[in-house]
């Protein structure tokens, strides 16, 4: 089981980087004006959606301990970010709020995850 967690784990991560980096490669547009969500962008969050549920149930099924609030405000900032790149995927200019929004909730999870303990 072990195994499968730390899988999941790792294809979590390369959701994170798909995300965060599609956000950071887009900050020079975002200076421009040009700023967009990229299909990397909502596929690194779909990634991470499936495999935050995957691990979820791995965890559970192992009996290990799982944080039920942490998880639930993981998700809904997630749900979030995932709204917003999907409704605005086909736009060229996407308005810089919302795109600043996407970075700043993506981040915001990153440190959820890290120091809620």
């Amino acid at each position: 089981m072990d195994i499968a967690i730390n899988v999941f784990v790792g294809l979590h991560i390369i959701g994170i980087a798909a995300l965060l980096g599609g956000f950071l490669y887009q900050m020079k547009a975002m200076g421009e004006g040009t700023q967009r969500f990229s299909s990397g962008m909502l596929h690194g969050a779909l990634t991470m959606l499936v495999t935050g549920v995957v691990l979820v149930g791995l965890n559970q099924a192992d009996d290990q301990a799982v944080n039920n609030v942490k998880i639930g405000v993981k998700l809904a900032v997630l749900v979030v970010i995932l709204g917003l790149v999907y409704v605005k995927r086909d736009e060229e200019n996407v308005e810089k709020g919302a795109f600043g929004a996407v970075g700043l909730l993506t981040l915001a999870n990153i440190f959820i995850a890290v120091l809620w303990t």
